[in-house]
């Protein structure tokens, strides 16, 4: 049995179904450990589930730090809010700890570094699966800090990794304390122990991100991990009359990161965008929205590899997975980034030339959105945007990853 620690949201869990699809391909079981509210949608997939008794949906988090924490826009902002939030972990270690029992191999999220230690203490070699680059490199700065923050290379990394790992520090010291009376003799920060034992896996296109030349030779980043949907998707009537009957639409939406409370102002710029250049929209995950022109339509949650190559461009808030999706599609993007890494996939689309430049949320206006449609439906951005999707095409991350997996448990 394998066991896969993961946290976050919906999107988060995404990557690793699909590296849960590739290792049971492979003959493998595996599991995926998580908030009890994701049990369905993971189970859906056909993987066993792991139940832990909360997560961020179902724990009681002060709704103003959730609130912060999807609208962190610098890193010391970033910093304030994750090292706010660690409280909420303390229980959490201990079932994430148990979960690990009586697995083969242990692969962990960044955002749950006990899967290193449980590892170390039950003699199980464990694996860091990162759903972005974070290892530190001299080529580039780290997603919290590309494109939009000027700061050495090196505090970058110092900042991304010190936040990821304070996520679960307090709370494997806790565990340790009180199960084991001391702390591990070599407690720190896990993230560069890369060897034979701990390999380090990355969930990222080389033609997004290429892979730096000054990485440990244990991290494998070999593109993106997309998930294999069990079934056709059959959109409802009226999407399907709605995408037949006129030219490509407008895809806009914000995931989990929308509130509720911009409802209203925020149809309101898509709607006069929309109208000041001529074109049809989609908006998806804003709720019921009433009394929508003919050029638009409301929808709930959609698999995005359906939707996204029957639109003429995809605007979204830059999740990681959404943003590999939009790349993966072949079409341009316009992203308006929140918060944390969001503000470095907006960029690289721009500096790929398969997106407009980025459109930071406090500074979205209709005239603002309609000229970023207007760039990015360009003939050269279209085409840029074409040719990455046809290269995404060529890698098979998760494959290429659970592959990886394999080998290193042939010599443990």
């Amino acid at each position: 049995m394998i066991t896969i620690l993961c946290s976050g949201s919906r999107g988060d869990f995404q990557p690793y179904i699909a590296l849960a699809q590739e290792l049971q391909k492979l003959g493998k079981s595996v599991r995926i450990a998580g908030g009890k509210s994701f049990e369905n949608f993971i189970q859906n997939y056909g993987i066993d589930f792991y139940s832990l008794s909360a997560d961020y949906q179902s724990i009681d988090i002060d709704p103003k730090l959730l609130q912060d924490a999807q609208s962190s826009d610098n890193p010391i902002k970033m910093l304030l809010t994750f090292n706010k939030m660690k409280k909420y972990v303390f229980g959490l270690t201990a079932e994430m700890f148990s979960a690990c029992q009586g697995s083969e191999l242990i692969i962990y999220h960044p955002g749950c570094t006990i899967g290193y230690f449980a590892g170390e203490k039950l003699g199980i070699p464990s694996i860091l699966a990162a759903p972005f680059p974070m290892h530190k490199t001299k080529e580039i700065a780290s997603l919290i800090a590309y494109g939009k923050t000027k700061m050495p290379k090196s505090l970058s990394y110092i900042l991304l990794q010190g936040m990821l790992w304070m996520a679960g520090k307090t709370g494997i010291i806790a565990f340790f304390k009180e199960n084991h009376g001391k702390l591990p003799e070599n407690f720190g920060n896990p993230f560069e122990r890369v060897d034979k034992n701990h390999p380090a896996i990355i969930s990222c296109s080389n033609f997004v991100f290429p892979r730096p030349k000054d990485w440990n030779a244990g991290i494998h980043q070999n593109g993106y991990w997309f998930v294999e949907e069990n079934n056709a998707y059959r959109p409802s009537e009226e999407l399907f009359d709605f995408l037949k009957n006129g030219e490509k639409p407008v895809y806009i939406g914000f995931g989990s990161v929308f509130d509720s409370k911009h409802k209203d102002e925020t149809v309101k710029i898509i709607i006069d965008a929309l109208n000041m250049v001529g074109k049809r929209g989609i908006i998806c995950g804003m709720g019921d929205v009433q009394n929508l022109p003919i050029n638009l339509l409301a929808i709930n949650s959609i698999p995005h590899s359906w939707l996204f190559p029957r639109v003429s461009l995809v605007c979204h808030h830059g999740g990681a997975g959404t943003t590999a999706a939009g790349f993966k599609a072949g079409v341009p993007s316009i992203i308006i980034p929140f918060s944390n890494d969001q503000f470095a996939w907006a960029h690289r689309a721009y500096d790929l030339g398969v997106g407009s430049k980025p459109i930071y949320r406090k500074k979205l206006t209709s005239d603002i959105l309609a000229s970023a449609i207007q760039f990015a439906l360009k003939d050269d951005v279209i085409k840029n945007a074409k040719t990455l999707g046809i290269n995404i095409a060529t890698e098979n991350g998760a494959k290429d990853c659970a592959k990886i997996i394999i080998e290193s448990l042939k010599g443990k």
